[in-house]
């Protein structure tokens, strides 16, 4: 593989996670969060999101594992240049984790390749006194 290449098959994956107070129930250890992602095609050939695979950890170390077909029922298929973002949610037992994870997809000419979601913070934010 040469270096012009390696930008053929890109995906690039921004998340942004915020804390739902009104979902969550603390004194049952149950911490609500909202994330949205957005999935930018940052390479040559268009490509369709086949599948996701999460690592949801919470601050005990414990760990839920989401695997599925598309995001929100959807499997988008971005051209060079497209994004599409999403918002969805999940709930830890414990007020700070993190998820991680990647998104399979598949190149219009069939080559099929990963795109990595880096790890980001699930936290309730501090209250100020």
């Amino acid at each position: 593989m040469t270096m012009a290449d390696g930008k053929r098959y890109e995906v690039t994956v921004i998340s942004k996670a915020t804390f739902l107070a009104d979902r969550s129930d603390p004194a049952k250890g149950e911490y609500a969060f909202s994330y949205t992602i957005t999935i930018t095609n940052t390479g040559d050939v268009s490509a369709q999101l086949v599948s996701r695979h999460w690592i949801i950890t919470d601050a005990e170390h414990k760990v839920q594992e989401v695997k599925g077909l598309g995001v929100v029922g959807q499997q988008p298929l971005l051209k060079p240049g497209e994004n599409f973002e999403y918002t969805s949610g999940t709930s830890i037992p414990t007020p700070v984790g993190t998820m991680r994870g990647s998104f399979q997809m598949r190149a219009d000419d069939g080559h099929s390749f990963e795109a990595a979601i880096a790890s980001f913070t699930l936290s309730v934010p501090r209250t100020l006194h």
